[in-house]
């Protein structure tokens, strides 16, 4: 990263696809920014775990905050991570998040039952013209400041990914979820091309 008085010039990768086999490469790019000293946090959406886990080899745990879905995602009182993998992850010294998804919550009972589209879920469709990674990492940065896992006056990287794994990597200011119009974006560090 070079600065100038004008703009600053960094690199933005573009992966060729989407998915999982760029996890390794975005962690890297977000282990090579994260040294700057305006990165405070780094979030890690983690389905299994396997994500968080593969950052921790990368990245200082201290720093991570995993962020997993919402109990309930995919049936009732179930959760996708073991709770062995979420005692190896705390262990790490790694902060955890459960909650429910910043943009899908309520909306999507109501979609569910009543058949149409509440604000959160058409803010997610809309993220998605960017690519599913872009999505999940503006509302795994939500998800980790209403948890109060990081601060809103603070600069952090989410990451996100398209499935599983990780391919997208976005400095931000985190909000609350009730505050999602504020968030600002301040770089993009990798995203894949073809989605």
């Amino acid at each position: 990263m070079t600065r100038t008085n004008a703009y600053t010039d960094t690199i933005c990768r573009y992966f060729d696809q989407a998915g999982p086999a760029n996890t390794r490469k975005a962690l890297e790019i977000v282990c090579q920014r994260a040294v700057h000293s305006d990165i405070s946090r780094i979030v890690i959406p983690t389905y299994s775990g396997k994500s968080a886990l593969l950052a921790a080899k990368i990245i200082d745990p201290g720093k991570i905050v995993a962020v997993t879905t919402a109990y309930g995602f995919e049936k009732p009182n179930a959760q996708a991570m073991k709770e062995a993998t979420l005692k190896e992850l705390s262990d790490m010294g790694m902060q955890v998040v459960t909650g429910t998804h910043a943009f899908g919550g309520v909306g999507r009972s109501v979609r569910k039952k009543l058949g149409t589209y509440q604000a959160d879920e058409i803010i997610a469709y809309t993220l998605r013209i960017f690519g599913q990674g872009t999505k999940v990492a503006i509302e795994a940065a939500l998800m980790a400041a209403d948890a109060g896992r990081v601060r809103t006056d603070d600069v952090i990287i989410s990451t996100g990914g398209s499935s599983s794994g990780l391919d997208t990597a976005l400095v931000l200011q985190p909000v609350n979820a009730s505050s999602f119009l504020d968030v600002k974006i301040r770089e993009v560090l990798c995203k894949p091309k073809n989605f």
